[in-house]
Formats: structure tokens, sequence, C-alpha cells
């Protein structure tokens, strides 16, 4: 791994350096754009709207427009705020990790100690994990200031950043407004369901199916051209998955929880599969305030 920024935690007047890694990274297969007549490759260039000049990036500016007046703001400009200059990461407060909702979460991040001795690293890790607090940090980096909570994952510290508050959109769906009464037997077997489902989460199981399809296309493709057969290549027929609508919410957990029980110890796919067959749309209305009949 590459690191991708340096700085450091300030922790009271504990200073600990550290470097910055990217924890995620993308298995989508990269597909490019081409022309459908002839193959040719979909270029973009940037062009200037009133000098019709196709503009290099380093000789792009950003800009913000207000009731028809624009200012421009160079490079420059913005590398003069003095949050951009910040290369660290501030220690605001520990708060219990349950009372971050985790809608605020977004990029992780890994630290590893940048310093001859990780002896402060270790220290501010073993507090974390001793009381069981996660750290609210605020730092700059690419030219935004973010919020973030610094946790224990295992031996190393992560950085994840988070949503401001006023990022996090309002959920106001008159529809969730509707009183539904839920009879004692309809949540008894949706209870029954979901027990048939239980089970510890285990990631290593779920698998990407599209990519793992996508890339037995290209596969096939680059040995047959475009002479290839559906069944031949997936083995299985191209369907259109299972039909209509089922209405009445008892009947649909009934044959869900039919199904759960036929197949047995599931593994993940099966899961989501008999979530979606037999329930169809139904399955989305105990969302909605419920009062028990």
């Amino acid at each position: 791994m590459r690191a991708i920024w340096k700085g450091s935690i300030a922790f009271g007047l504990v200073n600990v350096p550290v470097k910055l890694y990217s924890a995620t990274e993308d298995h989508d297969v990269s597909l490019h754009q081409v022309h459908n007549k002839d193959g040719g490759r979909i270029r973009y260039q940037r062009k200037c709207e009133i000098c019709a000049s196709v503009v290099d990036y380093e000789d792009i500016d950003k800009a913000y427009e207000e009731e028809g007046r624009t200012v421009v703001l160079s490079g420059e400009d913005l590398k003069s705020l003095p949050a951009e200059n910040s290369r660290e990461i501030e220690v605001v407060e520990f708060v219990p990790a349950e009372q971050l909702d985790p809608i605020m979460y977004e990029r992780p991040y890994y630290l590893e100690p940048d310093s001859k001795s990780p002896k402060a690293y270790m220290l501010l890790l073993r507090t974390l994990q001793d009381t069981e607090r996660v750290a609210i940090v605020q730092y700059a980096l690419r030219q935004k200031t973010r919020l973030g909570a610094l946790r224990v994952r295992g031996d190393v510290l992560m950085l994840q950043s988070l949503l401001w508050d006023d990022e996090v959109r309002e959920a106001n769906f008159p529809s969730l407004e509707t009183d539904v009464k839920i009879s004692d037997k309809e949540l008894e077997m949706s209870s029954a369901l979901v027990d048939s489902m239980a089970r510890d989460f285990e990631p290593e199981q779920y698998t990407d199916n599209y990519q793992v399809q996508l890339r037995q296309l290209i596969a096939a493709k680059l040995e047959k051209g475009d002479s290839i057969d559906t069944e031949e290549t997936f083995g299985v027929a191209a369907s259109e998955g299972e039909g209509g609508e089922v209405i009445d919410l008892m009947e649909a957990l009934k044959r869900s929880l039919e199904k759960k029980r036929g197949k047995g110890t599931a593994s993940g796919t099966d899961t989501e599969e008999s979530d979606d067959a037999g329930t169809g749309k139904a399955a989305s209305k105990p969302r909605v305030r419920v009062k028990k009949a």
C-alpha cells in the first residue's frame, strides 16, 4: 500500500506521527466506452465555452457563481486556507461507539505509526480498547475540512471519515405516518422467519455475482467473439425471475418460512433470494409505524 497523507494525531499534549492509507479498494472490472459502430475509444475533452480551446488540466481553476456574479478560485487561493495547510488529526472528544449512527460513516483509512518508536501510537490504541470509546477527530484532507472517528480494528488504528450533521437527510415520508395493525400471528411468523435465517455474519461467504459473471462474459467473448450462448457460458438459461406481487402478507410469510425450512442451512446467496421470492412488494409494508392488534 502507498501512503496518501502524512501528519500526526494530537491527543492532548501527546503527538502521534502517522501515515494514512486507504483501507478499501474497488474490485469492479474496469471498462471503458467505445463507439458501437467501429469500436473506437471514446475520449472526453475539456473545452472552454468561450474560446472553444481544449484546456489542459493544469490550466483549470474553480469558480463559484451567485446571482450572476462569478468568483474564480485558483489553486493557490485554495491552498492559502489555514485548514488546507493543517497536517494534524485533532482529537476533540471520546464517545461511546454505539452513539455513532452508521449512516454517518464514510471512507475508512488505516493509520500506521510514523516514528522511530510506536509507543505513543500503541498507548492511544490500547486506551481506546480499554475504554471502549471512539475518538471524534477533525482534520483536513484533499481541500476539505473533515469530521472523523478514530477507532481500533484488530491491532491497528483506523480513521473513518464521517458525514457532517447537515449532510444527513431526514426520512420524512408521509406513507410512514399510516397506522398499520400487525396481528400476533403475523409477528410470530415473521419472527420465526428471522430465526430460521439467523446466523453469525461471515463476509467472506458473500460473492459479487455480477462481477464474476461479467468476467465470465469477457472470457467467453475473448474466446468465441460475439457468438456466445448464455446457457453454455453461465450454466443456466436467462430468466426473468419469479413472478407477480403477493398480496396476502401471511401467505408470503408462510411461503418464505416453508422455503427456508426446506433448504435447511442456506448460504448467503440463498438467503438473499428467499427474501425477495414469494414476498414481492408486500414485504416492504411492515416498515410503517405499527400497532399490535
